[in-house]
């Protein structure tokens, strides 16, 4: 019942925490990241996943990381980012590592084409008074990537084997 309850909410809760944060400060802590690797490890253990699963698991994460490492070398992405998408690798395993990527591509690219389009019209003296929306508005600042990576986690996520586990 409790690790049913873990499934159903840790997961989606911390994705929704790192959009959330990452729209409102252009940053995601490395506690959701941290958050999410001890979760799947205790969840991993708590569900009686074996030990070869886990080790395909934390290769996919490793194998994320170091991609995201190199783009976030380039100025791609965000250092936080790169560190999200791979815990969330480590959630997905190679299992879904291929449609998590290709959703998070595909709507991340999206919601730099909405942020650019929004960035093309002055903003209005209403919105002014958000912080976060000037900083969003900003051509100088980069795009929350987070909010695709974790809108492409949370449609994979009921796919997996932590929600199929559940019976959902």
């Amino acid at each position: 019942m409790v690790i049913d309850a873990v499934r159903i909410l840790l997961f989606p809760s911390l994705m929704a925490f790192a959009a959330s944060s990452d729209l409102l400060t252009m940053t995601i802590s490395n506690r959701v990241s941290l958050l999410l690797a001890a979760g799947f490890c205790g969840l991993a253990l708590a569900t009686g996943m074996d030990a070869s699963e886990i080790g395909f698991h934390a290769l996919a994460g490793i194998a994320v990381l170091l991609i995201g490492f190199v783009f976030y070398t380039r100025g791609w992405i965000g250092g936080g980012d790169a560190k999200l998408a791979a815990a969330t690798a480590l959630w997905f395993g190679f299992d879904h590592l291929y449609d998590f990527v290709l959703f998070a591509s595909v709507l991340g690219g999206a919601l730099t084409l909405l942020i650019l389009k929004f960035r093309e019209y002055p903003l209005p003296p209403l919105f002014g008074r958000f912080e976060w929306l000037e900083r969003l508005h900003r051509k100088d600042t980069g795009v929350p990537y987070g909010i695709a990576l974790a809108v492409a986690a949370l449609l994979i996520y009921p796919y997996t084997i932590w929600m199929t586990a559940a019976g959902i």
